[in-house]
């Protein structure tokens, strides 16, 4: 039957369409008499299964929430993300998906941050326009009443003279705003400044990371109780006043902390970077229980091979701080260890010169996956992964079937980020192979019939691969463990011992039924232990430690105490500091006097050992105040992730004086307050040796070892909208080697 037998088809489309785009446009204006007015329009037009198809369609179009669910018979809702059901329709999923608290819906686990964030915004917006006052409402309302008197017989907001429209015949109660056709949607408040926000970032080359700074909020919360009409410092206001400004207060902060330093000690952390142009920066860091601090950086190229020019630098330092305060001096292996270690060991007879603890166990991780087996492993593993992260479809593919989680992971080196991403793998091993099996990847022929594909699905149903795999997590995870431990920023001396001792049995356990295995890897923890990491300070610290001195498993006591009685020589080395430390040494070891108390054993595995020695201590005066000091210091270079580029523009030879003090400046407050927040977020248990964004230039994603500038960027088309930028490389890529930091 052809529609246009109708009387009204002539008149259908033109109206029709007015109609439905002013309905999508302005369907939160319709009452529910109005509503129910959109059957008969249908029936007027004799094509209600057309025309409520069309409205519904255009209604559900509009709403930008339906790609995160499935619609279902009944009025019913899948997430796409949890794959619960919800019964209520798009409503309730905009409040599963925003976790915020509401009644009778369960919030969603396994959404994405972004997503939270875009769905709280848009409840948000919702919610300020119910919020709206109704006085134009009023207005429209007065204005259509027969017999009101308020309407402005100058302006009149409706024209007696103008035939009434199709659509006000029917709907003789509701105004028809015209469509705009042209030009983008208006904005509400939040969405502009939003909209403002994402300008300055995108105008100012800004890394996108910086949105999840602490300071990024606060300082959006101090404009907004000004009000309106507030005008941000000028670039001179910025530069002078408040850079003296804030760099005076991180002084005093910093001096409030040398305090403690007479009693807890210090630990001078010499940070080296260096390239293959024979540059060489250092910077030098102050370590106690409280917090570490950034005190300078040097450009040391034109000596870095100079035993004597070193020494020389160093004694600077340490009269800094103090000879007297400092405890050790933490340097890793680019030095002239040797050479600077005897100048210092000789002229400062209480300091303690140690390795870098995170640097060795990086070399230990290094030379396991340096092993043939370990290596191939590591390698086809990298084969899945860069087939998955060079493809769009595929990577949209693999976060539907992990629940929006990545497949590898970035760690602080390449060594850490290879075991990192291999357990990852492991955990969505059964996701990864139902995946390739899935009709979804088998019927899609943009990928499904390619030569990577053929590789990937063949790794991931070889049975040998994934014991590799296993076997790789299982003598990985007892060092990484150690490493996160040494590398969070916290006194971590009185545990290295241990925890190495640790380490090293999960891989006797692991490999008792396998000698040679077990040889060749304790081989390789043995040799790095023996040459670069141990310590005497490390055993001194062991043997104090009353989680260690008072277990009866630890059975390498015996062993280390030799290298604690050195220790004890070199800190009390005049003859009547140590008159009385004999029977306090006994005092201890057999756990008598205030040691012996009930609070001091309950304590010994709860608090930290300096800390534990402070409190309960006092039947050993001289040992304690020595205990105290070891057990305070930290044991690793390793604080947070480092920006080189910006300690290389401080030392440029093209910088005049003014400059260069000015970027010193910004750098010591910039350095000191990311340290600032890595002390206060770690009870949020952040790891310390992983980062949040996945390297898009590492050898687990990119394919090609000299990709186009665009490269990296265009493959990911869609995926991008989830967050798998990477920000870091992001700016990398945004900031050519002669842009300028903070546009100096």
């Amino acid at each position: 039957m052809e529609r246009n037998t109708s009387r009204h088809a002539h008149t259908r489309d033109p109206i029709i369409s007015y109609f439905l785009l002013s309905f999508a446009l302005h369907r939160r204006r319709l009452t529910y008499s109005a509503r129910k007015k959109i059957v008969f329009v249908a029936a007027f037009f004799d094509d209600v299964n057309w025309f409520s198809g069309y409205v519904v369609a255009v209604v559900r179009e509009k709403d930008s929430c339906w790609e995160y669910a499935d619609k279902l018979d009944g009025n019913k809702v899948r997430c796409k993300f949890c794959q619960r059901i919800l019964n209520g329709g798009i409503s309730r999923l905009k409040h599963h998906l925003s976790r915020l608290p509401s009644k009778g819906v369960n919030p969603c686990s396994k959404v994405r941050d972004d997503v939270t964030d875009k769905v709280r915004t848009i409840i948000a917006a919702r919610d300020e326009i119910k919020e709206t006052p109704s006085g134009k409402k009023q207005k429209l309302v007065e204005v259509k009443s027969p017999g009101t008197g308020n309407v402005s017989a100058s302006k009149p907001l409706v024209s007696l003279d103008t035939p009434p429209t199709p659509i006000q015949k029917v709907f003789p109660n509701v105004t028809v705003t015209p469509v705009v056709l042209s030009g983008p949607p208006p904005l509400n408040s939040h969405e502009n400044a939003e909209r403002s926000i994402a300008l300055f970032f995108f105008e100012n080359k800004l890394d996108f990371s910086i949105a999840r700074s602490s300071s990024y909020q606060q300082m959006i919360d101090a404009i907004t109780k000004c009000g309106p009409g507030f005008v941000g410092p000028s670039a001179e206001t910025l530069k002078t006043t408040w850079l003296e400004s804030i760099k005076s207060e991180m002084s005093l902060q910093s001096k409030d902390i040398e305090k403690e330093w007479t009693t807890t000690g210090c630990t001078i952390i010499a940070d080296t970077w260096t390239d293959n142009k024979s540059r060489a920066l250092i910077n030098f860091l102050v370590s106690s229980p409280s917090r570490t601090f950034f005190h300078k950086s040097v450009d040391a190229s034109a000596y870095f091979k100079n035993t004597k020019c070193l020494a020389d630098l160093f004694d600077s330092v340490i009269q800094d701080f103090g000879p007297e305060n400092v405890v050790q001096i933490i340097m890793d292996s680019s030095f002239n260890y040797t050479g600077v270690a005897n100048h210092i060991l000789q002229n400062y007879s209480t300091i303690f010169v140690s390795p870098c603890a995170s640097q060795c166990l990086n070399l230990v991780l290094e030379e396991f996956s340096k092993v043939d087996w370990v290596n191939r492993c590591i390698l086809q593993a990298q084969t899945i992964s860069k087939f998955i992260y060079n493809n769009a479809p595929m990577l949209d593919l693999m976060k539907k079937f992990t629940g929006g989680q990545e497949l590898i992971r970035t760690g602080i080196t390449k060594s850490v980020s290879n075991f990192l991403s291999l357990q990852s793998i492991l955990k969505q091993r059964s996701r990864l192979k139902h995946m390739f099996n899935s009709p979804e990847y088998c019927n899609n022929s943009s990928y499904a019939n390619k030569t990577q594909s053929i590789s990937c699905i063949s790794i991931v149903e070889d049975n040998d691969f994934w014991r590799a795999v296993e076997e790789s997590v299982a003598i990985s995870e007892p060092f990484l463990k150690v490493l996160r431990e040494v590398s969070g920023g916290k006194p971590a001396v009185g545990y290295i011992y241990e925890l190495m001792t640790r380490a090293k049995e999960s891989i006797r356990t692991y490999y008792i039924m396998d000698e040679n295995k077990c040889k060749t890897f304790l081989d390789i923890v043995d040799r790095k232990w023996r040459d670069q990491l141990h310590s005497p300070l490390h055993a001194a610290a062991a043997f104090l430690n009353p989680g260690i001195q008072y277990n009866p498993e630890i059975k390498f006591l015996t062993s280390i105490k030799e290298d604690f009685f050195k220790v004890l020589e070199k800190l009390l080395p005049v003859p009547e500091m140590r008159r009385d430390i004999t029977s306090q040494i006994f005092t201890f070891t057999k756990a008598t006097g205030m040691f012996g108390c009930s609070l001091a054993m309950e304590a010994r595995d709860v608090v930290s050992p300096g800390l534990w020695w402070e409190q309960y201590g006092d039947s050993a005066p001289v040992l304690q105040r020595v205990a105290i000091r070891i057990l305070s210091q930290v044991c690793s270079t390793f604080t947070f992730e480092r920006n080189w580029s910006a300690f290389q523009q401080i030392h440029s030879e093209k910088r005049n004086k003014i400059d260069r003090e000015t970027l010193n400046d910004l750098v010591y407050i910039n350095y000191n307050l990311k340290l600032a927040r890595q002390t206060r977020t770690k009870a949020l248990e952040a790891d310390p040796i992983q980062f949040d964004d996945i390297d898009m230039t590492s050898e687990w994603v990119e394919e090609s070892d000299s990709p186009s500038p665009t490269q990296w960027l265009d493959r990911f088309g869609s995926a991008l909208d989830g967050g798998d930028l990477n920000t870091r490389q992001f700016s990398a890529a945004m900031f050519g080697s002669n842009d300028h930091i903070f546009g100096l």
